[in-house]
């Protein structure tokens, strides 16, 4: 009977293609707008990302994301150095400081001031040069959307000379640092530059990296850290989840993709629900002479929900894979959109949504195939 379902669904090429659309469509729209808000939100923390080495972020007590800093003194530095666990800390500089070429042009740039020593907190991702490049005198590492920002339509090349606040910095290297929230150049640089470019004040320290010693517990280390010396110590992961959760409640943005997805998902329902509804009533015929040769309830409902779940399969795969193909063409096409990408999360949750919206559609039709009198055959 499996054959004779698909052939009444292929054969009403109208409705099956309808459906096949509203399907693909839905599922484009919620993967895709999940998606930018995944990636979006993502973007908020990318400098916490971008620095691999270390367990724990300490900070002021105020302090509640990373675009939110209240210096600390270079003293506390040493205090957390005491607490038995850490491996090692380092400093850690996060600002914004306005950048010059020598054409004259203007750009904010952010900037990330990391230990001299052993420069931890430096992405590891280079496109041209090497984290090592940063101990030569002036150097500053640039991501590479921050240099087409900054020279506009040349290609990437280190030795190029900005000045931050009537300093001399020279690109050293080129990174392919995570997207910020603002856009703006993440330009990389030893701590101790960083304090030249901004002036030295009293408290100047942003952050304080953390690594545990081998087997310490990091949950645990960063509550002794707190509670030994008074600043606020969480894990990377949770200083990322606090970062995001911030823009979270304090932005418009989820409700503004909320909407939208919401919006993919009724459009979706509505649209497969009605088109599957109307292709069911005019098979009612078919279905009720299938009932009169004596096919039962159970396989006649097996044969619906076959027909749905084959929509639904198709649908899902053209839109899911739209959304793919979306986001590898818009990437290649503007740096602005970098690390925009679909989670294999996104499609599953799509995925799981589409699901939903086929059993919604399949509700109304299916009881109307089982209460199908098989006299409708007979009937002009």
């Amino acid at each position: 009977m499996n054959a004779v379902a698909l052939r009444m669904l292929f054969g009403d090429r109208a409705k099956y293609i309808g459906l096949i659309f509203g399907i693909a469509f839905s599922t484009m729209l919620m993967s895709n707008q999940i998606s930018i808000f995944t990636g979006l939100m993502l973007r908020t923390a990318n400098q916490i990302l971008d620095a691999r080495e270390p367990d724990i972020w300490v900070m002021d007590p105020r302090v509640e994301y990373i675009d939110e800093i209240e210096p600390m003194t270079d003293t506390e530095l040493g205090r957390v150095r005491g607490v038995d666990g850490v491996d090692w800390a380092v400093p850690f500089y996060k600002g914004l400081t306005v950048a010059h070429t020598r054409d004259g042009l203007l750009q904010q740039v952010i900037l990330l001031g990391v230990d001299d020593a052993t420069l931890i907190g430096v992405t590891p991702r280079m496109v041209m040069g090497s984290v090592e490049n940063l101990k030569q005198q002036d150097a500053m590492i640039m991501d590479r959307a921050g240099f087409q920002f900054m020279w506009p339509g040349e290609k990437p090349e280190l030795g190029k000379v900005i000045e931050l606040n009537d300093h001399r910095a020279v690109i050293a290297a080129i990174s392919d640092a995570g997207a910020p929230f603002t856009t703006f150049p993440v330009v990389y640089t030893k701590y101790s530059s960083a304090m030249n470019f901004i002036g030295r004040t009293r408290k100047q320290m942003s952050f304080i990296l953390v690594h545990a010693k081998s087997g310490e517990d990091h949950q645990a280390l960063a509550r002794k850290i707190t509670a030994e010396t008074g600043l606020k110590a969480l894990t990377w992961r949770d200083f990322t989840w606090a970062t995001v959760g911030y823009y979270l409640k304090r932005t418009g943005i989820p409700v503004n993709f909320g909407i939208t997805v919401a919006l993919g998902f009724i459009i979706g329902a509505a649209v497969v629900g009605q088109t599957f509804y109307l292709f069911v009533i005019e098979n009612l015929r078919q279905f009720g002479s299938l009932k009169a040769m004596g096919v039962a309830n159970g396989t006649i409902l097996r044969m619906v929900l076959l027909q749905a779940m084959v929509v639904a399969g198709i649908g899902y795969a053209i839109g899911i894979g739209l959304c793919a193909l979306f986001f590898q063409v818009t990437s290649r096409v503007s740096i602005n959109l970098r690390g925009f990408e679909l989670p294999w999360q996104v499609a599953a949750g799509t995925a799981a949504a589409v699901f939903v919206i086929i059993i919604i559609a399949s509700l109304a039709s299916v009881r109307k195939v089982m209460v199908v009198d098989p006299a409708i055959v007979f009937r002009g």
